[in-house]
């Protein structure tokens, strides 16, 4: 299973291509939707999120409410595209429209991949690069890991995540009973954070920031329940499971870290304390008495919940510029604004969830999968049934 995105920040549309889907998939139109919606939310994001309500529209692979097993097309039009028609349109200018059109950058902006992207790509106009970079590409990620949420949630796998950390402001209360009442809880915090108290402390350092021109970033979290035994593998290096997950993680727009289970806190800590016991019992099979090393052993999954932890950093786009070189001009200046949030670590954790549903549902179908829905149950029980017993 793979997926393409395409599209720009101001172009007319994000595009999502996703290949490899079981045929008689159940999946609606509502089940990107709502993961849209989440990724829009959250406490400190900025004037974009008023302008865009974002929707999918299907144009392949699903037929009455059903996958058919060919490439899905998922849609979601960029409602800001019409006051941008001139400056991001595909069609040649005149010279005089050109003139008309002063909207040209070359001014790179600190944190940014405007610089970089233009030197590789030789753009004079820098807005050929932030126009792809730019976190607006995770509306596209986001309907492929619904779909891969979709997926997985017929195999009775869950996925929930929460904010753990924002702007140094770290949440004392992390615990939760199942995946249900860890979404429940989350989805009514601004900030997506279990503790209330630490909630409160988040938005008012969000404000803060808000006030300085500044930005703040934060450590998110992602839990996925119900996982059978087995899932990557130990034969070679780019088949371990959370290698990709990793991977998938640090390609999200401003993450800069990211944590396995105990993650670096396991390095000031003696191997007793680290490693998951091993035991079993006729109604469970085997099973680990912890779960530090978050749900992964020798780069397959272990049974127990898959958990990782990710670092985003604050947002480079800011009101209170940081110093840069015209490429034009050679002459110094203070970075431009675009139009950005002040936080977007809530709207990150859900991001961070589809990007490794996705991984995850990507190394199950690797292992159950074949073009039914039907068929991947009946390999799913006969693996349960295996590993139970063996």
């Amino acid at each position: 299973m793979r997926y393409l995105t395409a599209g720009e920040s101001h172009g007319p549309q994000q595009t999502t291509i996703v290949e490899g889907l079981p045929a008689q998939l159940e999946l609606l139109q509502e089940d990107i939707n709502v993961e849209l919606a989440r990724r829009q939310g959250g406490y400190g994001r900025g004037r974009r999120m008023q302008i865009e309500k974002d929707k999918v529209t299907f144009l392949s692979g699903v037929r009455h409410g059903r996958t058919t097993g060919a490439p899905v097309t998922l849609v979601v039009e960029n409602d800001d595209f019409k006051h941008w028609t001139k400056i991001m349109g595909a069609e040649p200018l005149t010279e005089e429209e050109e003139k008309e059109v002063k909207r040209k950058i070359t001014r790179p902006r600190p944190g940014h991949a405007d610089l970089n992207g233009s030197i590789k790509y030789g753009h004079r106009d820098m807005r050929n690069v932030l126009e792809r970079s730019s976190a607006r590409e995770t509306t596209a990620r986001v309907c492929a890991g619904a779909v891969a949420k979709k997926l997985l949630k017929s195999f009775g796998i869950e996925v929930g995540g929460q904010v753990l950390e924002i702007g140094g402001v770290k949440a004392e209360e992390t615990s939760y009973s199942n995946i249900a009442d860890l979404r429940e809880r989350t989805e009514a915090s601004p900030v997506r954070c279990l503790d209330k108290a630490a909630e409160e402390k988040m938005m008012q350092a969000i404000d803060d920031a808000k006030k300085e021109g500044d930005s703040i970033g934060g450590i998110v979290q992602t839990v996925i329940t119900g996982v059978p035994t087995g899932m990557g593998s130990h034969v070679q290096f780019d088949r371990k499971l959370d290698s990709k997950i990793a991977g998938a993680v640090m390609s999200i727009n401003a993450f800069k870290g990211v944590e396995v289970g105990l993650g670096f806190e396991a390095a000031h800590l003696p191997g007793s304390r680290v490693h998951d016991e091993i035991l079993w019992d006729e109604e469970h099979g085997y099973y680990r008495k912890t779960n530090n090393l978050g749900g992964f052993e020798g780069g397959m999954t272990t049974g127990m919940p898959i958990v990782i932890q990710g670092v985003m950093k604050p947002i480079p786009t800011l009101y209170k510029p940081l110093k840069s070189v015209d490429i034009d001009t050679k002459e110094p200046f203070n970075a431009s604004i675009e139009r950005s949030d002040s936080c977007a670590v809530p709207a990150a954790s859900v991001v961070m969830e589809n990007v490794i549903a996705w991984e995850v549902a990507g190394a199950f179908l690797e292992m159950f999968g074949t073009d039914r829905m039907d068929a991947i149950k009946e390999n799913v029980e006969r693996h349960k049934r295996w590993a139970r017993e063996f």
